[in-house]
């Protein structure tokens, strides 16, 4: 199965194609998919469901894709990889976590919240005019926009949580929101938060979750270590103290009990 590589941080291709497929293939880098004419099939990972106009995907590194076109489809791709990510902000990474610890969201359009639907159109067209016109400035201004797009994906797979919500904030997303101040997800302070009795917050989070609170903050604290670990160059005692670890060698003895590694061998088997 062909393998694609992207050479460069990011890059953005308009594509006008008839009744011919587009072969099953995976690739080592991101990508979001947008149909602006046209209706087809589309395939990830033997998931088959159809697509048309307006619809946007997103396509996670070694996902298996294929498109099927039934009518002429104008397709607009964006793509970004590692060094892309990298490149951004931290507070920009953390409020994309959201993708990054849960994209195992089903395949087909990604766009829950109709009124992102038309937002979307208006930036791809905005993006497809700077390609044309090649002002100044013109590459600053789409990297602008491909992150205005990315922020609107991650809502969007917020959305799709389908997280039962109290004062429009769940115990889950409260954790995700506080995880790196360790004083607001300590379980009394939850219960406080919540009005549950702390005697049987824990009870109550299991019930609901399937695990319990503290092992699954230190679970999802461990995503957000491996997070780091491929998509910046923290060092490992930066990112042990961003994630409230006592110091370094304490997320190194969390992280091997659970990973069966070590944080540097484990970013060592990314390269």
């Amino acid at each position: 199965m062909l393998l694609e590589n992207l050479y460069q941080p990011f890059e953005v291709e308009y594509r006008e194609l008839t009744e011919c497929p587009i072969e099953p293939h995976k690739h080592n880098f991101f990508e979001m998919v947008y149909i602006i004419e046209g209706d087809g099939i589309q395939c990830v990972n033997d998931n088959k469901l159809p697509y048309a106009a307006e619809k946007l995907f997103l396509l996670m590194p070694q996902d298996c894709h294929s498109f099927e076109v039934k009518t002429v489809t104008k397709f607009f791709f964006i793509r970004f990889n590692n060094i892309y990510l990298k490149n951004q902000s931290k507070e920009w990474i953390k409020k994309m976590e959201f993708i990054f610890q849960h994209n195992n969201h089903l395949p087909g359009c990604i766009l829950k919240n109709k009124n992102d639907k038309p937002l979307v159109k208006s930036l791809v067209e905005a993006i497809i005019r700077e390609q044309v016109n090649q002002q100044v400035y013109n590459k600053e201004l789409v990297q602008q926009i491909v992150n205005t797009i990315i922020t609107v994906v991650a809502r969007n797979i917020l959305t799709q949580t389908g997280l039962p919500v109290k004062n429009d904030m769940s115990i889950l997303h409260y954790i995700h929101e506080n995880i790196y101040a360790p004083d607001m997800i300590r379980a009394e302070q939850i219960a406080a938060h919540f009005n549950i009795a702390p005697n049987y917050l824990s009870e109550y989070f299991k019930r609901n979750n399937g695990e319990g609170l503290q092992q699954y903050i230190t679970n999802y604290k461990l995503k957000l270590v491996e997070a780091r670990l491929q998509y910046s160059e923290l060092r490992i005692g930066e990112i042990a103290s961003e994630l409230g670890f006592t110091d370094e060698s304490h997320l190194n003895r969390i992280f091997k009990k659970y990973k069966g590694t070590s944080p540097s061998a484990y970013r060592k088997s990314l390269t």
